[in-house]
């Protein structure tokens, strides 16, 4: 999903003008010697909770509160313009004080974590698309499970007909690490082909001291690796897609929390 579409535009040509309406209106403000502060503040606040409502309307997308899509844009676009009233909130890109250093931290942390999100979205499924069929997650751990089986039955088969173990043996060596659990994750995650590189370089280093009929339970192996590599690269990068909220969602929490906090200290000292 683009940031700007036919079917978001509206909700973005909006949000504009709220910018531009709250630019206006804090310039007027300011010109007429009054504090704009603590209505910036409590419409930034407004902001936060409503952002962090997109997190609550993801955990219960089985009751019909309007189209994932449109929550993604309206948590995009009011993300961006909250980012903007920050800073007209505090005057500058960054504060003086500790406790207010500490909040616009955390305020730009999560605007970062949310930009590397949706970067995610935007570059991962087409990815995960010319990688193979698709994986459901859950079930990953069962393919891989499948393939070690089979990789094994060859190795048997192959110490079977042949009366040597040398392919046995350098399994266990070397490739049953391989086929345990997905590997190279950060590699495969970021386009790299270390495991490709590491498969082959072993399978030709066995390959080498096999028989002719060795050499073809080898070739096998060498399809399964494949297959193997394929689900590694799904594991890898829709680990990337679930695991980056792990970072988002605790910062949005304590970022909510602190300003909460903030909001009450104002309140307290300043009145």
């Amino acid at each position: 999903m683009r940031i700007v579409n036919r079917a978001s535009w509206p909700i973005w040509a909006s949000v504009l003008l709220v910018l531009g309406g709250l630019v206006a209106w804090e310039e007027f403000v300011r010109t007429s010697f009054a504090d704009p502060n603590f209505a910036t503040g409590y419409l930034l606040f407004a902001f936060l909770i409503f952002l962090a409502l997109y997190n609550a309307r993801k955990r219960l997308a089985m009751i019909p509160l309007g189209r994932a899509s449109v929550w993604l844009t309206l948590h995009l676009a009011i993300g961006a313009v909250a980012l903007a009233l920050f800073w007209l909130h505090i005057g500058t890109l960054w504060p003086l004080g500790t406790a207010d250093r500490v909040l616009a931290g955390l305020f730009y942390a999560v605007c970062a974590s949310g930009v590397v999100g949706y970067g995610l979205q935007l570059w991962l499924p087409g990815r995960l698309a010319r990688a193979g069929s698709e994986i459901i997650y859950e079930r990953i751990p069962a393919e891989v499970a499948r393939i070690r089986a089979e990789v094994e039955n060859t190795v048997i088969t192959a110490a079977d007909e042949s009366g040597h173990d040398t392919l046995g043996r350098y399994y266990l060596q070397a490739l049953a690490w391989y086929f345990a659990r997905p590997r190279f994750v950060a590699s495969h995650a970021f386009g790299g082909r270390r495991a490709e590189h590491w498969f082959h370089r072993h399978l030709d280093t066995i390959g080498r001291y096999l028989s002719e009929p060795q050499r073809r339970h080898l070739a096998r192996i060498a399809a399964l690796g494949t297959q193997k590599k394929n689900v590694d690269v799904q594991y890898a990068m829709q680990s990337l897609l679930k695991r980056w909220t792990f970072f988002h969602v605790p910062l949005a929490a304590a970022l909510l929390v602190i300003a909460g906090w903030h909001l009450v200290l104002v309140h307290v000292f300043a009145r």
